[in-house]
């Protein structure tokens, strides 16, 4: 399984980001694809989760209301729209995928993208 995360960049507060994660490698029926972030000096958290087959979304209390998770089936392709950007959204973004149900650790995910880096400015 390869994952490939893009979209980063620089945003004001207030601003809007869309990330990427293009999935190769198998077919996803049954897995879960997620977005977590590494804020500098903090460990791997949460972001959001996507069930591949029903597109079932899952959000961080942090995000929720702000980020809209997606996927395109026919694509294997998973995004993260992120709007009303705050500083504290700052960090690298991973995309990460399982072969089972929906979790908020990073450790139970076996398959990682790269990182893409969010900077939110003030």
């Amino acid at each position: 399984v390869q994952l490939q995360a893009s979209g980063g960049g620089l945003v004001q507060s207030g601003g809007s980001l869309s990330l990427s994660c293009a999935a190769s490698g198998r077919t996803f029926t049954n897995w879960v694809m997620s977005w977590f972030r590494r804020a500098p000096g903090k460990e791997r958290e949460f972001v959001s989760s996507i069930t591949w087959n029903r597109g079932r979304p899952v959000y961080a209390d942090s995000v929720k209301g702000r980020f809209i998770i997606s996927r395109d089936y026919a694509k294997n392709t998973m995004y993260l729209q992120m709007n009303s950007l705050k500083p504290e959204d700052t960090a690298v973004y991973f995309c990460a995928a399982r072969a089972a149900e929906i979790t908020y650790d990073p450790l139970t995910y076996n398959h990682w993208g790269q990182g893409t880096l969010v900077t939110v400015s003030s």
